[in-house]
């Protein structure tokens, strides 16, 4: 068990950390927090660092090992960057932090990147010591630390698709997080999907549409770049939700899906996503079949430059975007196909900033025994299992390396790039027992082979 000794210093780190605005795009801060873990890796853990380097001026990739002499070797995911935050309606301030009680959740640890992902780090880190420090550890762990998962992992994939990485074969590995969303019961994702991240644009020039922001009434006689926007973005997705296309649920994801709708509530989906109703009618099997299969062209932001301007024809107009796709579908072909069909709209560009595709690995998959095994033991229900996260994440950059890539551990937090941003401290507790038991099962199937 987690001890109450490891557990308050596993909190205590979780506060020191988030007290580091270690933002996406900071440099200071990032270098800031790198620093912080690698010392931590060094002097607490004991680790040998593989690599802290950044590239190219990126965040450093953290590599850290721990060899026991293991025949089997794990790796254990995370990051170090998190969202922007002020404390405007936040219970405590956001880099501060501090222990605030909700209504019908419990006592919280509230500070951003307490869900996302400081919290698990943190726990991650002591739920191997704790292991370790008691001789228990019979698995080799890679560590690797991300600094830029919230702008896509870019330096991270390349690192990990070098040819000469130096990321030993695994097993299994796992993303440590808190899987108890909502508060229900841990899930178990087989696979992530695909993602691309970009800007649609059109700014006044040859084609028409003013350079500088001029009056409303020259609308009659000059081109506005907004309408030139709306016609864009009626190329790509259908309304209300952006769908692009659906796949076929193939028989094993239809077979978990099938066992996972007798126990997943719509009602309490919505009331996690803080959404009064969906998109579509229909029963459990037949909503996840959908969100499960469907490629999606979401709108994160729509503004016309200069902002908030009354009376005018704008200069620019931009809409942000994020494309995801199930595993079996490529974000980089539907956005090919866009492209041509932008050539269309005058003063339309499109501009991509990240783009990587989704992956899914088998049901019985090494690692997945044992995340299923420790939620048995250490959460309050049984665990769901989902084919693959509607959610996107790096999977297909761990495959050459381990042999599943998995979001792994108990406990409970939320609001992550929201205001009061959390985790239970119960939760917390039961995420580090959760991490520790996988790695002591791991360990001991090692010790069977």
């Amino acid at each position: 068990m987690i001890s109450d000794a490891t557990f308050e210093a596993a909190l205590d780190l979780t506060s020191q950390w988030c007290a580091i605005p270690s933002v996406r795009g900071d440099e200071k801060q990032l270098r800031r927090q790198a620093d912080a873990v690698t010392d931590w890796l060094k002097t607490e853990l004991g680790a040998s660092i593989v690599s802290a380097a950044s590239s190219r001026g990126r965040p450093p990739v953290l590599h850290a090992r721990l060899d026991v002499g293991s025949p089997l070797t794990v790796i254990l995911y995370n990051m170090y960057d998190v969202m922007p935050a002020t404390p405007e309606g936040w219970s405590v301030d956001p880099f501060q932090g501090g222990i605030v009680a909700f209504d019908g959740i419990g006592e919280s640890f509230v500070a951003r990147g307490a869900e996302n992902n400081k919290g698990p780090l943190a726990g991650m880190l002591h739920a191997i010591k704790a292991l370790l420090d008691r001789g228990k550890l019979r698995v080799n762990v890679e560590i690797l630390v991300d600094g830029e998962e919230e702008s896509g992992s870019g330096a991270m994939r390349d690192y990990l698709a070098d040819p000469d990485c130096p990321v030993r074969t695994s097993a299994s590995a796992i993303f440590p997080s808190f899987c108890e969303y909502g508060g229900g019961a841990p899930r178990v994702y087989l696979g992530f999907s695909g993602i691309a991240k970009g800007e649609v644009r059109v700014d006044g020039g040859p084609w028409g549409g003013p350079k500088a922001a001029i009056h409303s009434s020259n609308a009659p006689w000059i081109a506005n770049p907004v309408s030139r926007l709306l016609e864009a973005l009626s190329l790509i997705g259908k309304p209300p939700t952006g769908e692009l296309a659906k796949i076929a649920l193939d028989d094993e994801a239809i077979g978990i899906v099938t066992t996972l709708a007798r126990t997943f509530d719509p009602v309490a989906e919505l009331r996690f996503r803080n959404t009064e109703a969906l998109s579509l009618d229909g029963s459990a099997q037949v909503l996840l079949e959908h969100v499960l299969s469907t490629a999606s062209f979401n709108l994160s932001s729509l503004e016309s430059l200069p902002l908030r301007a009354d009376g005018v024809i704008p200069h620019g107009a931009r809409a942000s975007f994020e494309l995801r796709t199930p595993p079996s579908l490529d974000p980089a072909d539907f956005l090919a196909d866009y492209r041509r069909r932008l050539g269309a709209v005058p003063g339309a560009v499109l501009n991509v900033a990240d783009s990587y595709p989704g992956f899914r690995f088998a049901a019985d998959a090494p690692g997945v025994a044992a995340l299923l095994k420790s939620y048995e033991t250490t959460a309050n229900s049984a665990p769901q299992i989902w084919p693959w996260a509607i959610g996107a994440a790096p999977a297909y950059a761990f495959a050459p390396h381990a042999q599943s890539f998995l979001l792994a551990g108990a406990g409970r937090g939320g609001n992550a790039h929201g205001i009061d941003e959390f985790m239970t401290l119960e939760g917390f507790r039961r995420f580090m027992q959760s991490i520790a038991t996988w790695l002591d099962l791991m360990g001991r199937e090692a010790e069977a082979a």
